[in-house]
């Protein structure tokens, strides 16, 4: 077994790597990856400052990023960890979701949820939340 590899700290907590490798993409979504950032949904854009260009403790995040057949609205992908924020579209897709969900899951991914609410309203609840998701799953 490799040892593990140190990825930062949170609140003095040391958070590990779990890269996942050769996780699958269809590259015929790529297009509306595009589309999806025009839109420009209030949430993403929010949660989108918080952590791009490694301000969320130096953790390197992708936005809309493609693992099979679906594009999620961000992947870390030092520790195979897929953030979504679940709008009202997602009251009406919960089978879907529960699907996507177990695809992500058996590919060795973790899946942290935050409401579209929780960003607008309680940004810095759902960074703690985040905070407090990471630590629980990727340290020690």
């Amino acid at each position: 077994m490799s040892e593990k590899q140190m990825l930062t700290h949170i609140q003095g907590i040391i958070i590990y790597r779990n890269f996942v490798e050769n996780l699958p993409y269809n590259p015929h979504l790529k297009p509306l990856i595009k589309e999806k950032r025009k839109l420009g949904i209030l949430s993403e854009v929010l949660f989108w400052k918080q952590v791009r260009n490694k301000n969320f403790h130096h953790i390197d995040f992708d936005r809309q990023r493609i693992i099979g057949n679906y594009i999620v609205d961000f992947y870390v992908k030092s520790l195979g960890l897929v953030v979504e924020i679940d709008g009202v579209s997602h009251d009406f897709k919960h089978e879907y979701d529960l699907e996507r969900a177990k695809f992500l899951e058996n590919l060795g991914l973790r899946i942290f949820r935050i409401t579209d609410f929780d960003v607008k309203q309680n940004l810095s609840v759902a960074m703690t939340a985040l905070e407090n998701f990471i630590i629980e799953h990727y340290s020690s």
